[in-house]
């Protein structure tokens, strides 16, 4: 099966469409950043490393730090498809992220983002 072209861009040329998003909607780079951060486990200078690097999606995932165990509580709709059933593991983790977002764009306090 071909892997979809996802995988293989580099998370650098979609990150800006994130920051763009959010600061759209009134919020911050600071914020995204700290999603991706509790996302996946990358510190900040780990994060601007992998920017930097051009690290793809995959592999982006593939050598995320920890990712956070609270993920699996991120219930939704993105793209018309719901996240919790997502099946191919990178796709769920690349689905959480835009998730994550998205209820950020939309005004949700961080806390609950967070699922704390």
């Amino acid at each position: 099966m071909e892997k979809h072209k996802i995988y293989t861009m580099s998370v650098a040329s979609v990150y800006p469409l994130y920051v763009a998003k959010a600061e759209k909607k009134g919020r911050t780079k600071a914020e995204v950043d700290e999603i991706i951060c509790w996302l996946t486990g990358y510190s900040q200078e780990q994060l601007e490393d992998q920017l930097e690097k051009q690290v793809d999606f995959e592999n982006f995932f593939l050598e995320a730090p920890k990712l956070n165990p609270s993920r699996t509580l991120i219930k939704g709709v993105v793209c018309g498809v719901r996240v919790e059933d997502i099946e191919e593991p990178t796709m769920r983790e690349i689905r959480y992220l835009d998730k994550l977002i998205d209820e950020l764009a939309k005004g949700k306090a961080m806390d609950k983002i967070l699922r704390k």
